[in-house]
């Protein structure tokens, strides 16, 4: 944990090459862009360059929708290094990207000089062995590559931007590599639906964040149906696009079913022409089989979701998923991102067999893809992944931590503590822990809002963050008020909770660290194992009614028999009572 805070921090702290691009060249690129920048796009790309011209290396999470002119701020932050002398990599999941990926470029960066080339397994073994050896001697200026620029033998020469597209498919230890293959790289990631420990890094301060949230002009919101398979709806579907002349895509989740669901589509839509894409076709087959959709050679296009990476096919705009219950949330919005991508309204179709039982977990995950059906949902996506699986260990290679062991809030406060000092430490300050510290309490009994007494989440999550800033006891009084106008008398795991937050404040006041009280009594912690006022605290211990001893490790223990939690926290205020009372005279 404390490594990859401290490489966060020291590339904070470091200094590198500004990269920036001479007025005119930046002026004439930029005008091949045959749109209009959004608003949102705009500040992106003067964001992304002043990271790249502030002299320290940047790590900037560009969170843009599905659609939304992420590549352009790519392609922008990609002149920039290339016209500085700089190498750049840009790493893809598929190889259907990579190939759509370096076409764009190539366009872009036609008639300039900047050698551009592209890395995968749709590359011969001479050819990529050519473009390994432009790498390290410096000829080779933009490589567009897939997992294939993580092998070991690949050297550059200059790197001096890395830009990790569709971050959400690459494993963390993929990407720590990369931020150590150069430690004063500068790495742009571009997502629409940042993977929740991403998002959390960004929300928390370890990496800087854009969001593009504004759609492009015309642009139109996709409609979205959630039906069980009908033979009819998806003939009427197919048939409906066909004739307007657009496209279909078809997304299976295995490469078993994909056969049987093109005889299916051939049988019901006898009129269209049906291709087959997967990851397993040959490279040059796969290659045919998408230059002839490219073309219009396909009016229908079966495959798996090899196809939801960032591809940008403007003619197709119904969309067709068999078992949607079988994709996860992230992948289903990115797949319904490939439609809708023009001036016409794009329709998704997600299908589940008849009769079918979903899990707990499909069924919130298709909850949220049909109620997300607006532009720019992506953010709000993210925070829903994060909230259904949890953040994941941020600091760890695990995609998922314990979080819900150490509890969100103090989770996210030693994080906080944790990169404010890593930072302050490397730039050669004294690191001043905040005063605010957070107690822990312990009562063996259950302490939260449940679900039975408020239903909606994002209500809850609001009255979470609400009862984490109640100062005093009266504050506390006045909440529990509301809630039993807002919602009825506050079942016993809400009083509870509650009247924890009133025993922290006593413990800070009382310089209590940690409170663990069960059946039969409590043991009390000092914060940094002393006590203000030592004196009194040996003559409340030396009266034997109180039934307090001191142990050797100078942890307090009250032994009682109590029948209930009720009878529990009763008896922790009464003591910690006691003690604020006695610090405040030590202090008087």
């Amino acid at each position: 944990a404390d490594d990859l805070i401290k490489v966060a921090a020291q590339r904070t702290m470091r200094s590198t090459a500004a990269l920036e691009a001479a007025e005119a060249p930046f002026d004439e690129f930029c005008a091949r862009f045959p749109y209009v920048e959004t608003e949102d796009q705009a500040r992106a790309i003067d964001d992304t360059l002043a990271d790249l011209g502030s002299g320290r290396p940047a790590d900037r999470l560009i969170c843009g929708d599905v659609g939304f002119g992420k590549t352009e701020v790519a392609l922008r932050a990609a002149f920039a290094a290339a016209m500085s002398g700089n190498q750049v990599a840009v790493l893809v999941p598929t190889t259907l990207l990579c190939r759509q990926h370096f076409l764009t470029f190539t366009e872009r960066f036609a008639e300039l000089p900047v050698r551009i080339e592209q890395l995968s397994r749709l590359v011969s073994a001479k050819k990529a062995a050519e473009v390994r050896k432009g790498l390290a001697d410096g000829a080779v200026d933009i490589v567009i590559g897939t997992h294939t620029l993580l092998a070991d033998g690949i050297r550059f020469k200059t790197l001096g931007l890395l830009v990790v597209d569709e971050e959400q498919h690459f494993g963390v230890a993929h990407k720590e590599r990369l931020k150590r293959l150069k430690a004063d790289v500068h790495v742009l990631t571009l997502t629409a639906t940042p993977i929740p420990r991403t998002l959390q890094m960004a929300l928390t301060g370890v990496r800087d964040m854009s969001v593009i949230a504004t759609p492009p002009v015309d642009r139109l919101a996709v409609r979205t149906f959630i039906l069980p398979f009908d033979p009819l709806v998806v003939r009427e579907a197919i048939m409906r696009e066909y004739l307007r002349g657009g496209q279909i895509f078809y997304v299976c989740p295995r490469i078993a079913d994909l056969d049987r669901i093109a005889k299916r589509v051939s049988a019901l839509a006898p009129d269209v022409k049906v291709g087959v894409a997967h990851g397993r076709l040959g490279a040059r087959d796969l290659e045919d089989v998408m230059a002839a959709f490219y073309d219009g050679g396909f009016d229908v296009l079966v495959s798996t979701a090899i196809i939801e990476s960032g591809l940008d096919l403007p003619r197709v705009n119904t969309m067709i998923v068999h078992r949607a219950d079988m994709f996860g949330l992230a992948q289903l919005y990115q797949l319904r991102g490939r439609i809708g991508r023009a001036k016409l309204r794009g329709y998704a179709y997600l299908t589940l067999p008849p009769g079918h039982r979903l899990t707990g977990a499909a069924h919130k995950r298709l909850q949220v893809i049909n109620r997300l059906d607006s532009l720019g949902a992506g953010f709000s996506l993210a925070s829903h992944d994060l909230d259904i699986r949890g953040a994941g260990n941020l600091l760890g290679a695990e995609q998922s931590g314990h979080v819900r062991e150490v509890g969100f809030e103090l989770y996210q406060q030693m994080l906080e503590e944790a990169v404010a000092a890593a930072r302050a430490e490397a730039g050669g300050e004294t690191v001043v822990r905040e005063a605010q510290w957070s107690p822990q309490i312990s009562i063996g009994a259950a302490v939260l809002i449940p679900e039975h007494y408020v239903q909606d989440l994002d209500v809850r999550l609001s009255l979470y963050r609400r009862i984490a800033r109640l100062e005093d006891r009266s504050e506390i009084d006045d909440f529990v008020e509301e809630l039993t106008d807002r919602f009825r008398a506050p079942p016993p795991e809400v009083l509870h909770l509650l009247e924890i937050v009133a025993i922290k404040q006593l413990c800070r006041s009382a310089g209590v660290a940690r409170v663990d009280a069960g059946p039969k009594g409590a043991v009390l912690s000092f914060k940094d194992d002393t006590f203000a006022n030592p004196e009194a605290l040996i003559a409340y211990i030396s009266e034997p009614q109180r039934g307090v001893r001191l142990r050797p490790d100078n942890k307090l223990v009250l032994m009682r028999n109590w029948r209930n939690a009720e009878a529990r926290l009763d008896g922790v205020n009464e003591i910690l009572g006691d003690l604020t009372r006695m610090k405040i005279a030590a202090a008087a």
